[in-house]
């Protein structure tokens, strides 16, 4: 009888036990929920602005690479700023700029997805969809 008493008594010893285990913090106990999500919403500005500084260096690489790559050339357009590989602006991709007579203005036949633009004395094949310049053809 007195051995049945012990086993219970340890039994529940252990079952109250056990319950202390699971009841132990993760480090957040002092914390509310709006402390961890300010905390949450600072991280995630941070990234953005990490994201913003990255993008900014990236553009500035690319821009002082493009100045580097074209400074012994002449562009196309009136201000001699349009290459290959750049992207032709929106205001040159208009049907205005477009040479549709190729022949009369002793241009070769353009590939299929591109067409000549007039930019000034100058022309530039163009792809039509992206518009990136394929070739240059430069006035006098």
């Amino acid at each position: 009888m007195k051995s049945k008493v012990v086993v219970c008594a340890l039994v529940a010893l252990s079952l109250t036990l056990g319950g202390f285990s699971f009841a132990q913090g993760n480090g957040y106990e002092n914390r509310n929920d709006g402390e961890r999500h300010g905390l949450a919403k600072a991280y995630k500005q941070q990234d953005q602005r990490d994201k913003q500084e990255r993008k900014w260096q990236q553009r500035q690489d690319r821009e002082q690479m493009r100045n580097n790559r074209h400074w012994n050339e002449r562009g196309a357009g009136p201000e001699h700023q349009f290459y290959r590989g750049d992207r032709l602006p929106m205001e040159y991709r208009s049907r205005v700029y477009v040479v549709d007579d190729w022949r009369g203005h002793y241009l070769s036949a353009p590939p299929r997805g591109y067409h000549w633009v007039q930019t000034g004395a100058d022309y530039v094949l163009v792809a039509i969809a992206t518009g990136i310049i394929l070739q240059l053809l430069l006035g006098q």
